[in-house]
């Protein structure tokens, strides 16, 4: 587990006409970092985006339908967990979960039943010069998004 990365299991109540799940209060522990602005994203199977990382901004993501391969890596040289991946499935047939990424962690992710739609919030607006990419086969990171999905 890379410091820092906090798994949120979501509670859902279900009846015959369809369930409600809550994601996330403003006075939730989870998400005490501030707020910057909530996103949707629709991505087509088998798109990669990887790998994306901030100094500043904190990411919390919720996978609301479809299933998708998620990798993280530790860019945080003064962390315990500096270069260490993580590689984990979110959506369907997944556990309900919001997972907290923190700054200095490169994510990404792989979609492999879509489209999926992925919500994020984040704790600031968008800023250009804290959007940082890394290619998904960057060299120092050793993970392979071509590989099948992990087993759980």
């Amino acid at each position: 587990m890379i410091d820092g990365v906090v798994f949120k299991t979501l509670d859902t109540h279900a009846d015959e006409r369809g369930f409600f799940r809550e994601l996330i209060r403003s006075n939730d522990p989870f998400f005490a970092d501030s707020f910057g602005q909530w996103s949707h994203s629709m991505v087509q199977s088998g798109v990669v985006k990887a790998w994306h990382l901030h100094r500043l901004q904190t990411d919390w993501w919720y996978i609301a339908l479809g299933l998708v391969r998620v990798g993280l890596y530790d860019t945080r040289a003064e962390a315990s967990t500096y270069q260490e991946t993580m590689d984990f499935l979110m959506g369907d047939r997944q556990p309900s979960l919001v997972i907290k990424i923190p700054p200095g962690v490169a994510h990404g992710y792989k979609i492999l039943t879509g489209p999926a739609h992925v919500f994020y919030v984040t704790s600031h607006i968008y800023d250009p010069q804290d959007d940082l990419r890394m290619p998904e086969d960057a060299p120092e990171i050793e993970f392979d998004w071509q590989k099948g999905s992990p087993i759980q």
